[in-house]
C-alpha cells in the first residue's frame, strides 16, 4: 500500500506544480499589454525522499530580457522621444508553455488512473 501512496504523492505534486505554472502563464498573458511588465518564469525542484520522488515549484523569477520599445507619443508613460517600454511577454511562448503544462498535468492524471486500476485489480484478486 505504501507504493500506491508514493505513486499518488508523486503524481499529485506534479499536478500542483503544473497548476502553479498555468497560474503564472495566465498572469503573463493578462499583462501582455501592461507597460513595464516583466514576464514571470517558474522553476521546478525535484526532491527524492524516503516516500519517493516529488516535484515542487521553486521561486518565481522575472525574465531579464529587454522590454519592447513601442512608439506611442500620446501614451502617458512615453519618454521624451515618444517611446513606451512595453512588456517582454511573447504570446506564442506563453501558449506553448500553457500547452506543455496542460499535457504534463494530464500525464499525472493518467498516472492516478493507472494506479487506481492496478490496485483495483489487486483487490479483486485478493477477494477471490
Amino acid at each position: 500500500m505504501n507504493s500506491l501512496l508514493n505513486t499518488l504523492q508523486s503524481a499529485s505534486s506534479g499536478m500542483l506544480s503544473q497548476s502553479d505554472r498555468i497560474r503564472v502563464v495566465s498572469e503573463n498573458v493578462a499583462n501582455v499589454d501592461t507597460p513595464g511588465y516583466r514576464r514571470k518564469l517558474v522553476t521546478f525542484q525535484n526532491e527524492l525522499g524516503d516516500n519517493g520522488a516529488t516535484v515542487q515549484t521553486g521561486p518565481v523569477t522575472l525574465d531579464q530580457s529587454e522590454l519592447i520599445d513601442t512608439f506611442d507619443p500620446s501614451h502617458p508613460m512615453a519618454d521624451e522621444n515618444g517611446y513606451v517600454k512595453m512588456s517582454n511577454v511573447n504570446l506564442a511562448v506563453e501558449i506553448a508553455d500553457a500547452r506543455e503544462a496542460q499535457r504534463s498535468y494530464e500525464a499525472n492524471i493518467s498516472i492516478f488512473d493507472q494506479a487506481r486500476r492496478m490496485y483495483g485489480g489487486v483487490l479483486d484478486l485478493l477477494r477471490r
